[in-house]
């Protein structure tokens, strides 16, 4: 399998396989690599993930793993061997436990990416302050980039909000995952730090998180083009 030269991760937030495969079978691996979050893995299990690399794509499985570091290493290590791209942790499950995961992951025939959550971009400083967490997302958001790379993770997940603020706090080659990308025009959903395509690749972004603005169209196919248009044109 041959990695795609694209930024697009396609979230596969369906509760079942049919129609998560059915959307996979309209996309071309070749434009787009895919997630599999909580609800899709949890009711259909590590087949979904060999139904969707046999279609040829490569997945990130969004499971965010948040435990003790030995539970987490073992997780990890399970998810690693399912063949996947990509695989995240919680940052906030602290430095001892992405260090396990660190050294799990080393362990597997073929390492994938490991990236850990900084903060979730449904969330902002009122959400935090619930949690006894003072300030700004952004300064939360930078703090536990910092520790991430301090383990050695490949990366962080992060809102687009936070992507500048992250230039000069981690390398530049340190990845930065961004969900909340809405491309102009559409509903904001849940999120609450978003920004559109263009404008999150522009601020330093590697990887664009996009589920309901190409899964709920009428054509992904062309909902996936007008994206990608939207990314190659001119700043």
């Amino acid at each position: 399998m041959s990695s795609p030269v694209t930024p697009i991760i396609v979230a596969l937030d369906y509760a079942q396989a049919p129609p998560a495969l059915a959307l996979a079978r309209r996309l071309d691996p070749a434009r787009c690599r895919l997630k599999v979050g909580k609800q899709l893995f949890t009711r259909e299990g590590p087949a979904i993930i060999d139904q969707l690399r046999e279609q040829g794509f490569e997945v990130f499985l969004d499971l965010k793993f948040h435990d003790i570091p030995n539970t987490v290493a073992g997780a990890c290590r399970a998810a690693a061997d399912l063949g996947v791209w990509m695989i995240n942790v919680h940052a906030s499950g602290g430095r001892k436990m992405m260090l396990a995961a660190r050294e799990s992951v080393d362990a597997a025939a073929t390492p994938p990416l490991l990236i850990a959550v900084t903060v979730l971009t449904s969330l902002d400083a009122a959400d935090l302050r619930d949690t006894g967490i003072g300030g700004q997302p952004a300064e939360q958001v930078t703090r536990l980039a910092k520790l991430t790379h301090e383990c050695g993770l490949d990366g962080v997940v992060c809102s687009p909000k936070e992507l500048e603020t992250l230039a000069g706090a981690v390398p530049d080659t340190f990845l930065r995952v961004t969900p909340g990308v809405r491309p102009a025009g559409k509903d904001d959903g849940d999120q609450k730090r978003v920004a559109t395509p263009a404008q999150a690749l522009a601020d330093g972004a590697h990887y664009l998180v996009i589920g309901r603005p190409i899964t709920q169209a009428a054509d992904p196919a062309a909902a996936l083009a007008a994206i990608e248009v939207e990314l190659s044109a001119p700043s």
